[in-house]
């Protein structure tokens, strides 16, 4: 090797091992652009690689050097400061809201046994997949979205068709958090005279603002809030289920939980409870989005085993004993699974509840906990405007500095961005308003991939080394076979019990119409 070649070859090796070090530094990517001078910076996770480029034909884009990396934007630095208690954050927000709502019901229809089963087995799978989720970016620096990862084994189709697939699922779930947003409203304000559009439009406007914070280290703030209050709120569901239940006739005895799938169960019915819980672990969907913040990604682990067993505890926990204190008649959302008496604490009501099996009334004045459970409907919505905000916006203006979001023209592109993703989000809530068939569509057509089937094919093509069946790679070899089996039947399995649901729900009139302004349809 030349003596340039030889020098060059050092500051790449002194640059990566400055990126990638444990332990940060301050001004950790200003010491790695000096030492970079002349040769390159560590990829811009915002900027479409040349590994990319490479595969459509060899040419490279704008700023990018033959070794894959670009220089660093001033305005780039901002979105470099995620650690990983913050990434912890970040996925609890993403993840744990909409998932505690569900489980209950879920234990339902499964029983307990099948239920406790499922919770432990799927949350132990999605903790697997996604640490090689992260493997991938270890070995593959410039992944900064799905999208990234999935063209490296399917080449422009897979990223074209992932990218689609990661846009359309997080914008489905920012509509299935005004959806509830709405509910919610609708309960606090006992209004029957306002048109429940009303209250959608509001949920809209707030999921807006708040996904105004334009990096994950700022929106990680909004997320202790939003732990919190999940957190209080499902205390108290969990707390006030068993007082009534033990006030009711007959005591806890008398509640009719069932270790076993009740007798009546359906196929549709036990498969979309199950893609209700498959939908809680969907942690690794914008997992490569927030490790593109970290100014250590190594650290990822510590954070998806810090999320993977708080996931697993709140959610066996709570569907266990939200199932074990209600019983059959648990609905979903969850924090309303004691009808009134629940809905008054975590969401807030203003009237004295009537309902026949409360041993006590609830008093006519606002409960100091009104409304516990409002921040974590919106601040967990709206991160997912963000994600998929960041991601438009990264792959429409790749080499503009409107990108960074630090000047007047980039904030107001990224304004009317979010209020256009947050409007169509509110057009699809009204437009399928069925919470559960919502979660099971969504979980059967995006998390089937995004948790099961992509990361195993990333194991085979992109993790291991050496052939499936020598020594060292046979029982893993094994073990992203089932997973990758497992995705396919959610994928076929929990599709079609999905739209039947959806079917058997306007059949029996049990589903509201499309954008209506009644308020009782939402009760």
């Amino acid at each position: 090797m030349s003596a340039g070649g030889e020098r060059r070859a050092s500051m790449a090796r002194r640059a990566s091992a400055s990126w990638m070090s444990s332990e940060p530094r301050q001004g950790s990517w200003s010491n790695i652009r000096r030492a970079s001078e002349g040769f390159a910076a560590p990829t811009d996770p915002h900027r479409r690689s040349l590994a990319r480029s490479s595969k459509r034909g060899g040419e490279k884009d704008d700023g990018v050097d033959e070794y894959g990396v670009g220089e660093i934007h001033e305005g780039e630095q901002k979105f470099h400061r995620l650690g990983w208690q913050k990434l912890t954050v970040c996925l609890i927000v993403e993840a744990i809201a909409l998932g505690s709502l569900s489980i209950p019901a879920a234990f339902a229809t499964v029983g307990m046994v099948a239920g406790v089963i499922l919770s432990i087995g799927i949350g132990s799978i999605a903790i697997y997949t996604s640490y090689v989720v992260g493997q991938v970016k270890m070995r593959h620096p410039h992944v900064a979205h799905y999208a990234d990862a999935v063209e490296l084994i399917w080449g422009k189709f897979g990223y074209e068709l992932v990218g689609a697939m990661f846009a359309i699922f997080l914008i489905l779930i920012t509509g299935s958090h005004a959806l509830t947003g709405t509910i919610a409203w609708v309960r606090i304000v006992e209004s029957p005279g306002t048109c429940a559009l009303v209250w959608g439009i509001l949920s809209a406007i707030i999921l807006f603002i708040v996904a105004l914070p334009p990096t994950f280290a700022e929106f990680a703030i909004l997320g202790y809030i939003d732990f919190v209050s999940i957190i209080v709120a499902i205390m108290i569901t969990i707390v006030a289920t068993g007082i009534e239940a033990s006030n009711a006739p007959g005591g806890m005895s008398g509640v009719d939980w069932s270790v076993w799938p009740p007798p009546d169960t359906t196929f549709y019915q036990a498969f979309l409870a199950t893609t209700n819980i498959v939908f809680a672990y969907s942690f690794a969907v914008c997992q490569y989005s927030f490790m593109a913040e970290m100014h250590t990604p190594s650290d990822y682990v510590k954070s998806i085993w810090a999320l993977g067993l708080i996931e697993m505890f709140i959610y066996t926990v709570t569907g266990g004993l939200v199932y074990a204190f209600v019983g059959s008649s648990v609905s979903s959302p969850a924090l309303l699974s004691a009808g009134s008496l629940i809905s008054r604490i975590a969401f807030g009501e203003r009237k004295t509840c009537t309902q026949p099996f409360l041993k006590y009334p609830l008093l006519t004045s606002a409960s100091p906990f009104t409304g516990i459970a409002l921040p974590v409907i919106f601040i967990s919505g709206s991160i997912n405007s963000t994600v998929v905000g960041r991601y438009i916006l990264n792959r429409a203006l790749p080499n503009s500095e409107i990108r960074f979001i630090h000047s007047k023209a980039g904030w107001l592109v990224w304004i009317a961005l979010l209020a256009v993703i947050t409007l169509v989000a509110w057009v699809i809530a009204e437009a399928i308003p069925f919470f559960s068939a919502l979660l099971g569509i969504i979980s059967s057509l995006f998390i089937s991939g995004f948790t099961f089937y992509f990361p195993a094919l990333f194991w085979f093509q992109l993790i291991k080394e050496g052939k499936w069946y020598s020594g060292k790679n046979l029982a893993l070899s094994i073990v992203n076979a089932v997973i990758f089996c497992i995705g396919l039947i959610i994928l076929g399995c929990g599709t079609y019990a999905s739209v039947q649901d959806i079917l058997a729900g306007y059949s029996s009139g049990d589903v509201r119409g499309s954008f209506t302004c009644d308020s009782s349809a939402y009760g």
